[in-house]
């Protein structure tokens, strides 16, 4: 006979200011305006400063004088505060993939808490499109149990392009066949995805009892969906980047810039603070302003909370990548998302949060933040590498090699040792791995 018991324990949720801090830390530039506008819409007690009207002066212009110092003249900076004064100019709106896929939830009926799990799922994406998060994580986030969180996950599965939020390939696989369950295909990724996955088409063909050229037919149809469904949308792509900060050396240090100079002052509207404070007014219309003052003012800090951390966790990475920001921008030291987090004491979902599709404005060119990141490898001299250096060379190795006959791990791991790093072969595949190139036998690529 089953007994009752009773514990006792301790679970760290999310307050509702928190949650809408870590949405508009997610956001880019891009999408913040839009953010801003809808707030402002929905919102009465929240109101912008409308810009004070300057006197024109009639005055000639200042002729500059070219000739005399060329290098004198600065041209306007892009980024200047006057483009927040002329709201006359059209700024075309980019939507990030996942900016897109949150839109797509609009779709559903979902209350808060779950679209926000279903928010934090989508920015939890890795570049494939697959999930990057382990879902009890989520659950003890948001104070959740995993079987409501697994409902969510359900739910943004649906979401296009099919296969999105797998939480691996044959997930990815199966996700994209829903509607042919009886088929035979489905069968194979269900119960022989393994050997599917290694080429085994004989063990498949034995277990099933199917023709070779039933077999072939199922290959076919597999090898027509999409293992990837993020690839080349995630992180990456060929739009027009808006960087969300700029990094400037000023005599000879660095300044870090938010690029949000256009975003209008906000407050609260003094005549609604008044009416909230009225002592005569019906107990559901103070319920209600008071419930869109405490969002406005959140609202308000959300976004001066979006400013602190940026300019923190940019100033941050300038510190431990001395030799990048001084000119060398192949030379990366190790460095991971945590260290970045125990320097400035946040938690480390803000740091990947407020690093993940952001993007900085550097001397030597636009990066996103999270390239700054790279694990480091140790090697026999004590000497710590970054491991995007040997990845690097493994991607050349593998781009190089005889695709009549592939170099295994082994022989890999051999020619990286020639190279100067002696990584175990174990290392080298998960290397591999990592930058989704498969093992030697199915890189082989027979000549006709």
């Amino acid at each position: 006979m089953s007994r009752l018991k009773q514990t006792l324990s301790q679970r760290q949720s999310l307050s509702p200011q928190q949650v809408l801090q870590a949405s508009i830390l997610q956001l880019n530039v891009a999408s913040l305006e839009q953010k801003i506008l809808d707030e402002l819409e929905s919102n009465p007690v929240l109101e912008q400063d409308e810009p004070q009207e300057e006197e024109v002066v009639d005055t000639e212009p200042a002729e500059v004088d070219y000739e005399e110092d060329p290098d004198e003249y600065e041209p306007a900076n892009i980024y200047d505060n006057v483009r927040s004064n002329d709201r006359d100019i059209p700024v075309a709106e980019q939507v990030d993939f996942v900016e897109g896929l949150v839109r797509q939830l609009d779709s559903f009926t979902l209350s808060d808490w779950e679209r926000a799990i279903a928010e934090e799922l989508l920015w939890n994406l890795d570049e494939n499109g697959y999930l990057a998060v382990d879902l009890v994580l989520i659950a003890d986030r948001y104070d959740r149990t995993n079987e409501e969180v697994n409902h969510v996950l359900e739910k943004v599965q649906q979401l296009d392009p099919p296969g999105i939020a797998a939480k691996d390939l044959q997930d990815c696989l199966l996700i994209q066949m829903k509607g042919r369950e009886q088929t035979l295909a489905y069968q194979v990724v269900l119960n022989y995805f393994g050997d599917f996955a290694n080429h085994r088409y004989e063990s498949i063909q034995l277990n099933m009892n199917i023709s070779k050229d039933t077999l072939g037919e199922i290959i076919e149809e597999i090898t027509h969906l999409n293992p990837r469904p993020g690839e080349g949308k995630i992180g990456s792509g060929t739009e027009t980047v808006i960087p969300d900060l700029l990094a400037v050396q000023r005599e000879g240090d660095w300044v870090v810039i938010v690029n949000d100079s256009w975003i209008p002052d906000l407050n609260l509207s003094n005549e609604y603070v008044t009416l909230l404070n009225q002592k005569d007014i019906a107990r559901e219309t103070q319920k209600y302003l008071k419930e869109k003052y405490d969002s406005a003012n959140w609202f308000i800090q959300a976004i001066q909370q979006r400013r602190h951390t940026f300019t923190a966790v940019m100033e941050t990475i300038i510190k431990k990548q001395p030799a990048f920001f001084n000119g060398n921008i192949e030379s990366l030291v190790p460095m991971k998302l945590q260290d970045i987090a125990s320097e400035i004491n946040m938690d480390i979902s803000t740091i990947s949060r407020s690093t993940r599709g952001k993007y900085v404005d550097t001397p030597y060119g636009i990066f996103e933040l999270k390239s700054f990141f790279t694990e480091g490898y140790t090697l026999e001299d004590g000497e710590e590498v970054s491991t995007k250096t040997i990845k690097d060379l493994l991607k050349k190795l593998i781009y190089n090699e005889n695709k009549d006959s592939p170099l295994t791990d082994t022989d890999l791991a051999g020619k990286l040792k020639a190279g100067g790093f002696p990584v175990a072969r174990r290392t080298v595949a998960k290397y591999r791995e990592q930058l989704n190139f498969p093992v030697a036998r199915l890189r082989r690529q027979l000549t006709q």
